[in-house]
């Protein structure tokens, strides 16, 4: 018997680069988090300076930042040893893999600018590109650069590619948040009841309980956690405070603000980009059929929203569910390596 997977990092036919940005636009942000962030650059075997490379640029899922992105499970690679794997394939057109952190002390921040978070989408268009392309030997410009991400990060691989268009040509997005009426409101009742019946409606209990000991070990810690989260990023008020899309007591639908996440929901922002979409060198949309999250419904309505606009796009399900798919994403990056090199 051989062993097929390494347990232990390997040399590399790449490298990576490791940068600290000193974000302006985060400066201030709302939550305190840092405005220093680092940032991961894959430089591909055989990088020259004297060569231009397209950029793909990876965004993570809610509760992850960018030492996770090395985390190992048994038997399989890491997120950049997969990247590596896939460049240091012949047939794979070479391209500069950016490894970008936005996490915030809420555990994300959907790449939105809210005043509940900070800036993250004009941190991510306008500063962590321009440092990219001034580090690097990428080529600068939005039909040589795409998004990649997965969940959260699959969302905002969707969405910043529609609002700024002139910065992103292309994406790949797995399993994203989208069709919020399924992916998000069956959740507002079990928040509810978990809210009332441990913390009695108050969300300061319920943050306070969850910095006094290990995240994530009670059974309503994400539920909660990803619902605040969405809030800030989606319906913040002016003074930063989340305002939420259910009355906390009863599950209620408040209609004025559940608008505004569903204004921001792929499937229905694909109606009001639709120049963009389709100026696209490429889209890629996948989701496992037993995604928990139910986001396979999301994907094929966001895939049926597409063939109504007339836009070429790759569309897949698959046999898996939310997690563990890291498999997955070698397949969106060499879709998009191919098309933003032909």
């Amino acid at each position: 018997m051989t062993m097929s997977m390494p347990p232990w990092r390997t040399a590399m036919q790449g490298r990576f680069e490791e940068l600290t940005i000193s974000s302006a636009v985060l400066e201030g942000n709302p939550l305190g988090d840092p405005s220093r962030r680092p940032l991961l650059v894959y430089l591909p075997p055989g990088y020259e300076e004297s060569r231009h490379y397209p950029a793909i640029y990876l965004l993570q899922g809610l509760t992850r930042q960018l030492d996770m992105w090395w985390n190992r499970s048994a038997f399989r690679p890491t997120v950049p040893e997969l990247i590596d794997r896939v460049f240091g394939e012949p047939d794979v057109p070479p391209c500069v893999v950016v490894l970008v952190d936005a996490w915030t002390s809420l555990g994300g921040s959907q790449f939105l600018n809210s005043s509940g978070t900070g800036r993250y989408l004009d941190y991510l268009s306008d500063e962590v590109v321009a440092v990219v392309d001034e580090r690097f030997a990428t080529i600068p410009d939005r039909d040589h650069r795409a998004l990649a991400g997965h969940s959260s990060g699959g969302y905002g691989a969707i969405v910043v590619s529609l609002v700024r268009p002139d910065m992103f040509g292309a994406f790949a997005a797995h399993s994203a948040d989208a069709l919020f009426e399924v992916c998000y409101q069956p959740e507002f009742r079990e928040a509810a009841r978990a809210l009332q019946g441990e913390y009695a409606g108050d969300w300061t209990a319920f943050w306070e309980d969850f910095h006094s000991r290990p995240a994530f070990s009670k059974r309503y810690d994400h539920l909660l956690l990803n619902i605040y989260c969405m809030a800030a990023c989606y319906s913040a008020q002016p003074d930063g405070s989340p305002a939420f899309p259910f009355d906390l007591a009863t599950g209620r639908t408040r209609q004025e603000v559940w608008d505004r996440w569903l204004a921001l929901d792929p499937v229905r922002l694909a109606s009001h980009h639709g120049d963009a979409l389709r100026s696209m060198r490429g889209v890629y949309l996948d989701a496992g059929r037993r995604d928990e999250a139910f986001l396979d419904l999301g994907a094929t309505a966001f895939a049926r929203e597409l063939d109504r606009l007339g836009v070429a796009h790759h569309f897949e399900l698959f046999d898996g569910g939310h997690g563990s798919v890291e498999y997955r994403y070698p397949l969106g990056w060499r879709y998009l390596a191919e098309r933003l090199t032909s």
